[in-house]
């Protein structure tokens, strides 16, 4: 049988195309084991002694375009023996083609389960008294670069825990002040007052600080790098100051089809919200003013479950009222109070959302609902309260009425996904005390005069003016204590105090 032209064509592309799948696959089996052999299976975990200089780490590329093997041999070419560390989640694909040097390591986070638990532990790799961590796409000028930056650092030690030097790129490196409040779940940058001196950084750099220092934080090599390295050592009272060594950038831009630059940043903007859930932070303010928000929303549950003790879990674990759901009561309470009195339903700020609107003009911080008083008399007067009775109604905002099932009030929840509410009490005359007809378990559950509602005050409240008892100190001592609009405490202090030290 004659083999055709076309046939011998196709013939020899199979033939080469199974050459090359052998070649990767065992290019990558070459890389898996090297990997695996820098340390070797032990149940005796040694520290690793550390010696002067620095190891290079390259940590965030992406594995469909990088030029991280030209970063490796940018620094081999100044400096052969230069150690240098690239640490992945997973092993890279395609496979990253790295020089075969004892002093260059791929080194995969992520633990495999038959190996011992330090050999995902980058920590257990770096031999040096200093680390830089770089981009990808740097190239190194000059064999002095790296030792001008470490020069500088001895010179500022004491003084700055980290030195950048800027990679020259299209956009320049911004010195930035950061201040985050784990309390308050939040990270709020702005342009620092000192072009040099920061505590965050916006733009390329070669970052470099001691081996030690950037492992004793939790996640050193979390992605987004410079964001995670910012919030954790901002925590800390660290700063860096921006060099005059910079380093140029061998490939501007760094990934050659806009296909790949959108792959980029999807990938980019799912590790910053995976960064940010990780360290609980819910709100961020940019420079530029900007915010952006990373908790709960109409189209979410909220950020915490069943409350008992009248104590948040999130009392627990030393922190307020995630900034999410403190905005979403906010616009709850605007919402129901508008409706009430376009309604002719009288309302007034009751118990704990009194009480902040007094201390805070505000929610307090900790809290985790707004509670309203209303006339029981006026409830015909609104369509949403008398109609609730037969069923709970979604109105045309997206807000669900109901009647509780606690008692005889009502509620009005953000959405049918997010439970975070407005709760109604109804309350009416009785031998001039206000009274009603449920009673929770709450040492501000009692019966008042009615004089303190005649006539209700305006009080400013959460960005808009609500009205409230009059001579309201007198109504929340009587409900709280004494004394208790300067002296806060949580809900429940047999659970949970409040340290007033921070």
């Amino acid at each position: 049988m004659r083999i055709t032209f076309c046939q011998g064509v196709l013939a020899l592309a199979i033939v080469i195309n199974l050459l090359i799948l052998y070649y990767v696959s065992r290019l990558q089996q070459r890389m898996l084991h090297r990997h695996r052999d820098h340390v070797q299976p032990s149940f005796r975990l040694l520290p690793v002694p550390q010696r002067p200089g620095v190891t290079v780490i390259i940590r965030e590329f992406e594995d469909f375009e990088n030029y991280v093997p030209d970063v490796v041999q940018s620094f081999l070419k100044q400096k052969p023996e230069q150690p240098v560390m690239v640490a992945a989640d997973t092993l890279p694909y395609p496979p990253l083609v790295l020089p075969d040097a004892p002093n260059v390591q791929l080194v995969i986070l992520k633990p495999a389960p038959d190996q011992p638990a330090h050999v995902s532990r980058p920590e257990m790799y770096v031999k040096t008294e200093y680390v830089a961590l770089v981009p990808d796409g740097v190239k190194v000028d000059s064999t002095r670069q790296l030792d001008r930056m470490l020069e500088e650092f001895k010179a500022n030690q004491g003084r700055v825990q980290m030195v950048a030097a800027p990679v020259q790129s299209l956009a320049p490196l911004q010195c930035l002040t950061l201040k985050v409040s784990l309390r308050k779940w939040t990270a709020e940058y702005s342009v620092a007052p000192s072009t040099r001196l920061c505590t965050a950084l916006k733009g390329d750099a070669v970052i470099l600080l001691r081996t030690k220092d950037l492992f004793n934080l939790s996640t050193p090599l979390a992605k987004p790098l410079l964001t995670s390295l910012f919030i954790q050592t901002s925590l800390r009272g660290w700063t860096v100051r921006i060099l005059d060594v910079s380093f140029s950038s061998a490939h501007q831009p760094l990934l050659s089809s806009s296909h790949n630059q959108w792959k980029a940043e999807n990938r980019a903007k799912a590790s910053r919200l995976q960064l940010f859930r990780d360290f609980g932070i819910k709100r961020v303010l940019l420079e530029d003013g900007k915010q952006q928000w990373f908790g709960c929303s109409k189209e979410t549950p909220r950020c915490f479950g069943t409350v008992h003790d009248d104590t948040p879990e999130y009392l627990y674990q030393n922190r307020w009222t995630p900034p999410c759901c403190l905005q979403a009561l906010r616009e709850t309470a605007k919402y129901v109070i508008n409706i009430l009195e376009t309604s002719g339903v009288r309302y007034w700020l009751e118990g704990g959302t009194l009480l902040g609107a007094a201390r805070h003009q505000d929610i307090i911080p900790w809290d985790y609902d707004v509670d309203l008083g209303i006339y029981l008399e006026d409830i015909p007067n609104c369509d949403l309260l008398r109609n609730v009775e037969s069923g709970s109604i979604v109105d045309e905002k997206g807000f669900v009425w109901e009647k509780a099932i606690e008692g005889d009030f009502y509620r009005v929840q953000y959405s049918e996904h997010n439970h975070l509410h407005v709760d109604l009490w109804p309350f009416y005359p009785k031998n001039g005390l206000m009274t009603k007809d449920t009673w929770m378990e709450h040492r501000q559950d009692v019966e008042f005069p009615e004089h303190f509602l005649k006539p209700l005050l305006p009080l400013p409240f959460a960005g808009f003016t609500a009205l409230a008892p009059n001579n309201y100190r007198s109504f929340l001592e009587l409900k709280f204590g004494a004394g208790v609009i300067e002296n806060p405490e949580y809900p429940n202090p047999a659970q949970k105090k409040l340290d007033k030290g921070k």
